[in-house]
């Protein structure tokens, strides 16, 4: 037993041969000229001796052979002569036979030669984009395999791997800024908290009602942090994927969203309208939720005393579709794609209060984890339209807030 254990550890440990692409495209082009050699020897072979002019040959030889004076035939039965001459044309097959089947072999071997010098050549820009692509680190992605020549499917295969590159730089990129900002956005609270325990313990005359405004500051800079992380939660769970769906109508979503976060806007001082169809999607009704909040919340946030805040949806182009617009300062269309970056504010943006730069970066997050598509663009009366676009999800009972319009 131990003999077999070794011998099969022995067996394991040998060098296996490595059969490269190139040896087995010289194999397979050498392979396939031997079978068509083969073949075409063989049709050849089939045609000479079945052709009417080797029956005629053989014909005219037969009568030639015995009439000739001196011939060594002459005399003989035609059943010997026709003998004689069946065996003179078999071995000129064999000789035809043999010597093609030679020249075939020979052929053979430079075929095998020139299908490795062909497949080196063919071969040889894989080569190269496997030794750029092995030196290409996290530490230098700007790098591109940058292949040239016609187009074809190396090249093909050169510009897909050179676009994978971009969109792997892309994702360092938004990952490395991402971790910078959240670390300055969760440090600078804490620093703040802390300065603000020093110095009311510093102070000597320091009573309950200062601590007590103190215990008030740092509970709301606390509530602070804990809304930041819970967005930092939110967006790693939806750039994540989706682990549960279901049907998702996106105007009783919407409508639940309204209802909570602003049961009242002329106290705010906004109008909201609503016009509210009925819209059903699959996702998970968590993020969507989550989605539809951000916006609403963004679209309050930004919009000026006396502004208006348009809310719908509905089905546009064959898909569930929710659209929320408001009123304020005209925004840029260049630095809009920046709003769906982490921590990325406009500055006119800046000084609004309790506000971290990840609402349009989940929703952005929330979107394609949903294979829905946003579009964002400047608003009418300045602010900013969105417009999300699901993809077509089982249809929901009918009525629910079918047709529904009203202004709040």
């Amino acid at each position: 037993m131990p003999d077999t254990a070794s011998e099969a550890a022995r067996t394991s440990r040998r060098p296996r041969l490595r059969w490269s692409a190139r040896l087995r495209l010289t194999l397979l082009y050498g392979l396939l000229f031997l079978l068509s050699g083969v073949a075409l020897l063989a049709i050849t072979y089939l045609l000479v001796a079945r052709s009417p002019v080797a029956k005629d040959t053989r014909v005219t030889t037969k009568q030639e052979l015995s009439g000739t004076p001196g011939s060594p035939t002459l005399g003989r039965s035609t059943t010997d002569i026709e003998h004689l001459v069946s065996r003179q044309h078999e071995a000129e097959l064999r000789a035809l036979l043999t010597e093609s089947g030679i020249a075939l072999g020979v052929m053979t071997g430079v075929s095998v030669a020139l299908g490795w010098v062909m497949a080196g050549r063919v071969l040889r820009p894989v080569s190269e984009m496997a030794d750029k692509a092995r030196r290409i680190s996290e530490h230098n992605l700007h790098e591109r395999l940058a292949v040239t020549g016609p187009a074809d499917e190396l090249k093909g295969l050169g510009d897909t791997f050179d676009g994978l590159l971009a969109r792997l730089e892309a994702a360092f990129d938004a990952q490395r800024r991402f971790v910078a900002n959240a670390s300055h956005e969760l440090r600078t609270p804490l620093t703040l908290q802390r300065a603000m325990i020093e110095v009311e313990l510093s102070d000597p005359d320091a009573d309950a009602k200062s601590l007590r405004a103190l215990c008030e500051r740092v509970v709301a800079a606390g509530e602070n942090q804990e809304r930041l992380i819970e967005g930092l939660l939110t967006l790693a769970s939806s750039q994540r994927g989706l682990d549960r769906t279901g049907p998702v109508d996106l105007a009783e979503v919407t409508a639940g969203v309204l209802d909570e976060r602003c049961p009242d806007p002329s106290r705010l001082g906004l109008r909201v309208e609503t016009s509210l169809d009925t819209a059903d999607t699959q996702g998970d009704a968590r993020l969507v939720e989550r989605l539809v909040t951000n916006l609403v919340e963004n679209a309050l946030r930004y919009t000026p005393d006396g502004g208006r805040i348009t809310v719908s949806t509905g089905t546009r182009a064959g898909r569930p579709t929710l659209v929320v617009a408001n009123s304020g300062p005209e925004i840029p269309p260049d630095s809009i794609p920046a709003l769906f970056q982490p921590f990325q504010r406009l500055e006119s943006r800046v000084g609004t209060p309790d506000g971290h730069g990840l609402g349009l970066s989940i929703v952005a997050a929330v979107a394609t984890a949903h294979g829905a598509d946003i579009d964002a663009a400047p608003g009418e009366e300045g602010g900013l339209r969105l417009s999300v676009a699901f993809p077509r999800g089982p249809a929901g009972p009918v009525g629910a807030i079918l047709g529904a319009e009203r202004t709040l």
